[in-house]
């Protein structure tokens, strides 16, 4: 039986980019709750016949394994009961509340909130049983308005049925490493895995992200980093700064940036901010990440397009997309799927 890497998944509360941004609406939740749409209970128990629209479900249960695959690396992640706690306050005191998505696309849905949150600290007790939830202690629930009619025709035509995060979060291995050294790794692997798996590439970014990255760093060298910039970030500087190639994955997390646009008009010492902001391009660098993105996406969807499996073989089967908008063989996730790829 093939044996798999159980990774712990932790947060540091310091680094502005870590914890959960958004949480994303999905036809398949990675932690297997299935949310709750509210009104329907209602409607059986109370006889109401007006749909408050508010769905209920877990954000994260802890200790639960959660399959991952990235690229030829198969593995398990999980979240402590500690790490759980940390990612639901963090989430509401970065005003995250109003970020969500649909099955993790780059864009941001209008008229979702969410609306409550709190720890299950008693399974037997806790308001989520009398929805019928059987979920261990220390798990998150949160409960979403949905003020949109598309996402709430989805909700009723089962085509969506659980929540499924969005964030940034490092493994405990990486955070016993020295922070000199990891982030030394970090830019090897990224630039290695690149080349290893032949992914397309580009580095037609503008020069003024260039500018801002070396920016971001000449300040580092001069002030240190402090608390600010996780591994991740502190290499995405480094790959700006040098005009390296980078693959659609790093365009779509320097994308996912814009969350923190408003940190684009804060001054250099005033928080983490503007730090990383200008690390991953500034305005110039997230701006050329989005509209890059959806020329990338338009391309690899192009009606005819030829696909390829990573050995080179043409591909002619049903596809869908990662949590991260990478197209895959298969019309669901499974682990002997594959990523594609198509000339350019």
């Amino acid at each position: 039986m093939k044996k798999f890497e159980i990774i712990e998944l932790l947060i540091d509360e310091t680094k502005i980019e870590m914890g959960i941004n958004a949480v994303s609406v999905v036809e398949s939740p990675a932690i297997e709750e299935n949310f709750v749409a509210l009104n329907k209970h209602e409607v059986e128990l109370k006889e109401v016949d007006t749909e408050k629209r508010i769905l209920m479900g877990a954000a994260l249960v802890p200790n639960k394994q959660i399959y991952r695959r990235v690229k030829d690396k198969e593995f398990y992640i999980f979240f402590s009961e500690d790490t759980v706690r940390k990612a639901s306050e963090l989430f509401l005191m970065r005003s995250n509340q109003n970020n969500a998505t649909l099955e993790h696309e780059k864009k941001m849905l209008d008229g979702m909130s969410v609306v409550e949150s709190w720890i299950i600290e008693d399974e037997k007790t806790d308001k989520s049983r009398l929805y019928n939830f059987n979920l261990p202690k220390g798990t998150w629930m949160i409960s979403m308005k949905v003020n949109n009619d598309e996402i709430w025709n989805k909700v009723k035509a089962g085509e969506v049925k659980g929540f499924s995060i969005e964030g940034y979060f490092i493994d405990k291995y990486d955070m016993s490493l020295h922070e000199d050294d990891l982030l030394i790794t970090e830019i090897k692997n990224l630039i290695l895995t690149e080349e290893k798996t032949n992914l397309e590439t580009y580095n037609d970014y503008p020069q003024q992200a260039i500018e801002n990255a070396k920016i971001a760093l000449r300040y580092a060298e001069e002030n240190g980093w402090g608390s600010c910039g996780t591994p991740v970030g502190k290499a995405r500087a480094n790959q700006l700064a040098n005009g390296e190639n980078i693959s659609r994955e790093t365009i779509s997390r320097m994308a996912s940036f814009a969350r923190q646009r408003e940190n684009s008009q804060k001054e250099l010492g005033d928080g983490c901010g503007r730090l990383m902001w200008l690390a991953w391009g500034g305005d110039a660098g997230v701006d050329w990440a989005q509209r890059k993105l959806e020329q990338i996406d338009k391309q690899e969807l192009k009606e005819g397009q030829t696909h390829y499996t990573i050995n080179g073989k043409i591909w002619n089967g049903e596809t869908h997309k990662d949590a991260s908008g990478r197209l895959m063989t298969g019309k669901e996730h499974t682990a002997e799927s594959e990523f594609l790829y198509h000339a350019i």
